[in-house]
């Protein structure tokens, strides 16, 4: 059974940073693509950072470009979102993904592709 626990949210203030961590249990975690989302409230869910399964290939939401960085673990069945030069408008709640790539295609901006979700945590950068 496909399990994910995520950690690390919070309360922050701008300019800080804070880090994101997933744990995945219940399959090959070294196959499938990840990728970190977020939704802000009365907004729809957008995807942040996504990272292909052996972590080669990474992809940024134009607006954390250089100051988010994703990144995962195979060994340890994890992947992270090291969030820096935090701004009031990343508040949100973020989610984990996971994407099987079943076409073979990355298309990491595409929610439909992505077969489980974590919980959530939420996000709160106050001004």
């Amino acid at each position: 059974q496909v399990h994910f626990v995520q950690s690390g949210g919070g309360l922050e203030q701008a300019g800080g940073s804070l880090r994101l961590s997933c744990v995945a249990t219940g399959f090959v975690f070294s196959e499938w693509a990840m990728g970190w989302f977020r939704q802000a409230p009365g907004q729809g869910r957008e995807v942040v950072a996504a990272i292909t399964q052996s972590g080669d290939k990474t992809y940024y939401l134009d607006s954390v470009k250089g100051r988010f960085t994703i990144s995962r673990d195979n060994a340890k069945n994890m992947v992270y979102l090291q969030m820096n030069s935090l701004k009031p408008e990343d508040t949100a709640v973020y989610y984990c993904a996971a994407d099987y790539l079943h076409d073979g295609v990355w298309a990491p901006a595409r929610l439909e592709l992505y077969d489980y979700w974590g919980q959530g945590t939420q996000v709160t950068v106050s001004a």
